[in-house]
């Protein structure tokens, strides 16, 4: 690729989000699976538009360590408080029954041991993007339901960082109890740095400079990154930094203002890790994982509502309101993708179940997407009845 390779790849991006999109929502189809459309017709697969697998790669990289940290700043620690004993007990009976599911399937298509385990620990997760995305901002930040969303969400990413720097210390070359040992020290280090940080000094900043939108941003942004190429060089990674960061800030009373303020950058990262995800996405592979990826994303579809619903109801919530919150996490979340790429690159799993987990994932993205996009409201409905930003 010549010099000009990131404004062609933007170019691509955009333009092609932009027709695409337009054919979507004239056919009354869901954006996000447009993006990833996009991303698999431009990629090297298909027509080979972008063909750079580097490119790629820091596209959706870029994409979601941003993702992350928006996401992070949108789950704020106070809900969790709130419903600390309620989504503790949810989100752990979930996990252990989707992480059963999980294995199960993978056993029973002949996957061996490690690869089932790690396929097991995917499923535990639903995605927080789809999950905030397509959630109103009404009900996000002021109804129980975006409460009780945002708690079981930040208690299972909290679960995907710990199942990541367990790969990462696996995958060292050194004693994999020592590098676990020391990434699961960092993590809190980093984690607590990163809250007194905010809570010290960041709010300082804000408070005397609130008027100044453009510091603000700067400000926000440079936060961000700091904290993940902070965690990046002490042996984490960008993404798990840029979360760090991003739930650190959420504690923050300018917290939602910003979220608000960022929401237009948050939709250019959204389109950038789709699309990345499309692009990186080797469809002529799928024939050979097709039923064990398809029997996972069902399982996940079915089993994900039905058991949100039923441990919510367990939990004296309103059976209309659990149904609706069991939908909306029924799907596998975009840290199982980050889980299926470290096992991949450090040689824990096989590519063929590396190759399952993301096709499985794009699937309940895609199902999920439609399933919500038709019958609750959200920002992005077809339906004018049904839309709510």
């Amino acid at each position: 690729m010549n010099g000009e390779s990131i404004l062609y790849a933007i170019f691509l991006i955009f333009t092609g989000a932009a027709i695409v999109a337009t054919a979507a929502l004239y056919a009354r189809q869901s954006l996000l699976v447009a993006y990833i459309v996009v991303g698999l017709l431009a990629g090297p697969h298909v027509s080979g538009l972008i063909s750079d697998p580097a490119l790629i790669t820091d596209i959706a990289n870029v994409g979601i360590i941003f993702l992350l940290f928006l996401l992070g700043l949108n789950l704020e620690p106070d809900d969790l408080k709130n419903l600390l004993r309620e989504a503790t007990v949810v989100t752990l009976l979930s996990s252990a029954l989707f992480a059963l599911s999980g294995f199960l399937i993978a056993s029973l298509f002949g996957f061996g041991a490690i690869d089932s385990i790690v396929i097991a620990a995917t499923m535990m997760f639903s995605s927080t993007i789809v999950g905030l995305k397509l959630l109103p901002t009404s009900a996000l930040h002021h109804q129980r339901m975006g409460e009780i969303i945002v708690s079981i969400l930040l208690l299972q990413d909290m679960i995907a960082v710990i199942v990541l720097l367990l790969l990462q210390g696996f995958g060292t070359d050194g004693s994999a109890v020592t590098e676990i040992a020391r990434v699961l020290l960092l993590l809190p280090l980093v984690s607590a740095a990163a809250y007194f940080t905010s809570k010290h000094v960041l709010s300082r900043l804000f408070l005397t400079f609130d008027q100044i939108s453009e510091y603000i941003f700067l400000l926000t942004l440079g936060w961000c990154l700091g904290i993940a190429e902070l965690a990046h060089a002490i042996g984490l990674s960008h993404e798990i930094g840029a979360f760090i960061a991003g739930v650190s800030l959420a504690a923050n009373p300018i917290a939602r203002f910003i979220a608000e303020s960022l929401k237009p950058l948050r939709d250019f990262f959204l389109i950038m890790f789709f699309f990345g995800l499309g692009a990186g996405f080797d469809i002529f592979r799928v024939s050979d994982v097709i039923l064990p990826a398809a029997a996972l994303a069902i399982g996940a579809i079915v089993l994900k509502p039905f058991v949100f619903k039923r441990l919510l109801q367990r939990e004296k919530e309103k059976k209309k309101l659990a149904g609706e919150i069991g939908v909306r996490l029924g799907q596998i979340s975009e840290f199982s993708l980050l889980v299926a790429v470290a096992a991949t690159s450090t040689g824990i799993i096989t590519e063929a179940a590396s190759m399952t987990i993301q096709t499985a994932t794009i699937l309940t993205f895609v199902m999920s997407s439609y399933w919500i996009v038709m019958h609750y409201p959200t920002p992005i409905a077809t339906d004018e009845k049904l839309r709510r930003d």
